[in-house]
């Protein structure tokens, strides 16, 4: 940790996608404790719905204004805020994706960030176990994003389908597989009335969806609650991606039966010390070996273990969600 008397009078931003997200709002605590401790003055700034392109160019636009030494940002469309985030590089600042890459990933400095393959990859691998001989059968729905299909969008649903064993074709495109056992996609913004919304939608196309991918939690208590209200409440494996404490207690409740659990926390506080270190050296972050971001790990919680896939139990996730 840099020491806080070389990063005073340092000011950077944090810009989240939402700030009404429990997952960005866990990220907001870390980045907020982290600046305290190295004396940072963070500003903050989020924009009103997962998409929201123009708010978060405003924010960097007024961070830029500012003299932001150092932007962290999940950026909401992976190539629409590639043009002024080069200018905000370009004035000077340090600019680190948390959560999602840009497209093209060095269109940052850095970014700090889950596998998000891996973790698609990680239940959709655990979503075929536990079917065993009845996943040559299985009718999948696959709740996404939205249509801007953004990095963490197809990363996470493409991991899923090569985790169930289902060609995925090009895998910067969600949707264009021809595996008979999908049902179809639709979009949810990430939100639980998104997600009601996406699973009404794929259960008029099938009745007998047994398997719901979700892009994240919230998600994938909307796509329960629709499930429940056609009686479909048990029966149905819904997995999904972010281990926080809501989605670790869904899984403890049974409602989700394994999600990957991401540290949007370590995300942003490790952002923050790098700001401050660059403030003070002028040294950039470096990737993890043989990836083009710094991986920040990501775990398979279940209460339904499978041979051969490790995983910890939702209790165990209860004592270090999101840390």
């Amino acid at each position: 940790m840099v020491g806080a008397a070389s990063a005073q009078g340092t000011t950077a931003c944090l810009i989240t996608k939402t700030d009404t997200n429990p997952f960005f709002v866990k990220m907001k605590e870390g980045a907020s404790a982290a600046a305290k401790e190295v004396g940072i003055e963070l500003l903050t700034y989020a924009g009103k719905y997962d998409g929201d392109v123009e708010t978060q160019v405003a924010a960097v636009e007024s961070c830029m204004a500012a003299g932001a030494k150092g932007i962290l940002i999940t950026p909401t469309d992976s190539r629409a805020l590639v043009p002024v985030i080069s200018q905000a590089r370009d004035a000077g600042a340090l600019v680190i994706a948390l959560d999602t890459q840009f497209e093209p990933a060095d269109a940052a400095d850095a970014t700090f960030a889950t596998d998000n393959f891996k973790a698609g990859e990680l239940i959709g691998e655990w979503a075929a176990a536990t079917l065993g001989d009845k996943a040559a059968d299985a009718k999948i729905a696959l709740l996404d994003l939205n249509a801007s299909e953004v990095s963490v969008d197809y990363q996470r649903d493409q991991g899923f389908l090569t985790g169930f064993g289902i060609d995925v074709k090009d895998p910067t495109d969600i949707g264009d597989e021809d595996d008979p056992r999908i049902v179809g996609n639709d979009v949810t913004d990430g939100s639980p009335d998104g997600g009601r919304t996406a699973m009404e939608n794929l259960l008029q196309v099938n009745q007998d969806i047994n398997v719901v991918y979700t892009i994240n939690e919230p998600a994938a208590a909307g796509a329960y609650e629709a499930l429940k209200s056609v009686g479909k409440g048990e029966g149905v494996l819904i997995v999904s991606v972010d281990g926080g404490c809501p989605g670790v207690k869904d899984v403890q409740a049974g409602v989700i039966g394994a999600t990957s659990m991401q540290f949007p926390l370590l995300m942003a506080s490790k952002g923050v010390e790098a700001i401050a270190a660059f403030a003070e050296t002028g040294e950039k972050p470096k990737n993890t070996e043989g990836l083009d971001f710094f991986n920040t790990g990501v775990q398979l919680v279940t209460d339904r273990p499978v041979e051969g896939l490790p995983s910890i139990t939702s209790e165990e996730a209860l004592g270090k969600c999101w840390g």
